[in-house]
């Protein structure tokens, strides 16, 4: 995924993603994970939700784009930013939550469930995770990036094996139905 490793692909997503964030995400996750709990975002981008999570939580962002973590650590002075891959989570930290806005679509099925066992492996026991993706089925290649599209089916399939899914729900970020949420809890190792 070149686009995220380039200055000026970097400043073009910053500017596109610019009037959104994951506060209605972060809301139903309150529901879930108490105040205070240290929660690692993946793919954390800009910072924009990383920003809204603090408030809150022990966060802890990270990227495995070079370019947006030079950001975040400017934007951020007090931050700390992980270099990790979403797929692979290569961390001896431990963590009460886990979570992402729109990070999971690029990542094949395959690297989605390599992912979800090591967050498996790096939550606390009852640790809860909270993802979102672009609703449907199949995938597509969107500026040159995968777009892996999931359902409810689906993600209760890649998630059931390490978790008990909470949430699965539709919602709308810029057309009806065109997300889909998910809040998973550890189960017992």
């Amino acid at each position: 995924m070149e686009y995220y490793k380039n200055k000026e692909t970097v400043s073009e997503y910053i500017k596109m993603a610019a009037e959104v964030d994951g506060q209605e995400l972060i809301d139903v996750l309150k529901h879930h994970l108490p105040k205070g709990s240290k929660v690692l975002e993946l793919g954390t981008g800009p910072g924009t939700d990383f920003h809204i999570l603090e408030k809150d939580y022990e966060v802890i962002g990270s990227d495995f784009s070079e370019e947006f973590l030079k950001r975040l650590k400017k934007r951020f002075a007090e931050g700390i930013f992980l270099n990790l891959d979403a797929s692979t989570i290569e961390t001896d930290e431990k963590f009460d939550g886990i979570y992402s806005n729109k990070v999971f679509q690029h990542l094949t099925d395959d690297q989605i469930k390599s992912s979800i066992y090591r967050q498996f492996e790096v939550l606390n026991e009852g640790g809860v995770v909270c993802h979102s993706m672009w609703y449907g089925e199949g995938d597509e290649i969107f500026k040159g990036m995968l777009v892996n599209y999931q359902d409810e089916k689906s993600l209760i399939q890649l998630f059931e094996p390490y978790f008990e899914v909470l949430v699965v729900e539709k919602y709308m970020e810029f057309e009806e139905g065109d997300s889909i949420r998910l809040i998973s809890k550890k189960l017992k190792s």
